[in-house]
């Protein structure tokens, strides 16, 4: 790839809520490639990750996806565990905040995270950093140096702050520690390039750029990647609100899962969580549009490919073959009975609000028949919330399309 080709594809699906910072941004990232291929070094990137939960879903690997970009371009990536930014939680995204994690906590769920980025990284090509590594070196007086390059109006001036301020919320004062610690982050390793959501602008535009300026460092340029929605198309993937496409499942169960986003979602989807290049996509978009290729047929090769990334590409065909069969060749009615899904709601009081069993203990004996399934995959467990939208299947004959 020449340069602007380069361009193209790192800032493909990224967001900064302001045209002129992306312009700004993506000008810089122009800048550090021509500066690096005339120098013949790889450009310093890296993206951190803060180990609050043990499984990672397709939202979190998003920015992993970007780095492995980086890393195809030849450049050196850096999978950061946040195993000391862990311990104080990440307001960005947050209403209210995090509760704070036990070391022990960080340790058990660091473990796989990194085993679980290498289906999308390079292993050969990643290097994994903890940042326990230098913040624990940190004493109060360097703290203190450090909070003396920011304000406290510009932390209150962030949206989720300022919310929390007229909401009358708490802001705790270890909350604004967060951003200081992850701009030493960026200042510790030299970086060029930090990828990441846009939860992170505040944390990479303002405190990352604005620490190494103030340490004599050149400030990085931030690659700040689009939030994935889930598979209702609309809130942003999370476990919370079980919209969710897990990492660790199997190639059928994804590949169902991509199949019942909404058609709104696929361009987001294609952006944000594929190998396509950006005129790639914009093809696949013009023939959906001229009415050239069928939504379902694009959707078809969207979840192919999201599924060949984890789990390569026999078993993507597989998974394609098995989804075709179950709902293509006729084993599902083509029209059948709606139902809205309510926030949190356990898949057997979706059964019986659904009008598919009379009675919850009809329903727990399906379940427990293994006479009940989502997307053609058997669901097992009756007291959990349903895993997201899509065909739900009881016994051969009784047909709900959850929405």
């Amino acid at each position: 790839m020449n340069i602007e080709e380069q361009v193209a594809l790192l800032m493909q699906g990224t967001e900064y809520g302001d045209e002129d910072l992306k312009k700004a941004m993506t000008n810089e990232l122009r800048t550090r490639l021509i500066e690096a291929e005339k120098e013949q070094r790889p450009l310093r990137v890296y993206c951190g990750y803060d180990p609050t939960s043990t499984d990672l879903h397709l939202g979190h690997t998003i920015t992993m996806r970007k780095l492995r970009q980086f890393q195809d371009l030849g450049h050196e990536v850096t999978f950061l565990i946040g195993s000391y930014t862990a311990l104080v939680g990440d307001p960005s995204d947050k209403n209210k905040a995090r509760p704070i994690l036990t070391q022990e906590q960080v340790a058990i769920n660091s473990e796989t995270y990194a085993q679980q980025a290498f289906r999308v990284l390079d292993q050969k090509k990643t290097k994994v950093r903890y940042n326990g590594e230098w913040l624990s070196e940190l004493s109060l007086l360097d703290m203190i140096r450090l909070g003396q390059n920011f304000t406290v109006q510009q932390f209150l001036t962030r949206e989720n702050f300022s919310k929390r301020l007229e909401a009358g919320e708490p802001i705790y004062l270890h909350e604004t520690f967060y951003a200081l610690m992850q701009g030493y982050d960026a200042v510790t390793m030299k970086t060029d390039v930090q990828v990441g959501g846009t939860d992170q602008l505040f944390n990479i535009i303002v405190a990352g750029r604005k620490l190494q300026e103030a340490l004599g460092q050149k400030p990085l340029v931030g690659v700040i990647c689009g939030i994935l929605p889930g598979t209702d198309g609309m809130q942003r993937m999370s476990k919370s609100t079980g919209n969710v496409i897990p990492i660790n499942t199997t190639a059928a169960d994804m590949y169902g899962k991509v199949m019942s986003v909404p058609d709104v979602a696929m361009g987001k989807f294609a952006r944000l969580a594929t190998r396509w290049l950006p005129q790639e996509i914009e093809i696949l978009e013009k023939e959906v549009a001229s009415g050239k290729l069928h939504p379902r047929d694009a959707k078809m090769r969207l979840a192919r490919e999201i599924v060949s990334i984890f789990y390569g590409d026999e078993d993507a065909r597989a998974a394609e073959e098995a989804f075709v069969h179950l709902f293509q060749k006729k084993d599902v009615p083509d029209e059948m009975p709606e139902y809205s899904l309510q926030p949190g709601q356990l898949a057997l009081d979706v059964l019986v609000a659904a009008n598919l069993v009379t009675s919850k203990s009809e329903g727990r004996r399906m379940f427990e028949q293994k006479g009940v399934r989502l997307d053609g995959e058997v669901l097992e467990k009756f007291d959990v919330p349903l895993p997201h939208p899509g065909v739900l299947q009881v016994g051969k004959r009784r047909f709900v399309r959850v929405k």
